[in-house]
């Protein structure tokens, strides 16, 4: 992650849409927030998202990909 964004790489069926799959991850990561900080108010997420499909890249690169991501 970075102060503005994360990298998740998610396996999810292929019946369930991108969009949903967003907003369940975004909506039980507030909620579990919140819990664990219930005096910050702050909002969590933009309304927005950017989704992509792997392209037949390894997953072990992309892995690596996220692992070597500047933390917060």
């Amino acid at each position: 992650g970075e102060d503005d964004h994360i990298h998740l790489l998610v396996e999810y069926p292929p019946k369930l849409s991108i969009s949903t799959l967003v907003n369940h991850l975004k909506g039980v990561s507030s909620r579990m927030y919140r819990k664990q900080y219930p005096s910050n108010s702050k909002h969590l997420w933009s309304p927005s998202y950017f989704a992509s499909s792997r392209g037949g890249a390894p997953i072990e690169v992309l892995k690596r990909y996220i692992q070597n991501q500047k933390s917060p």
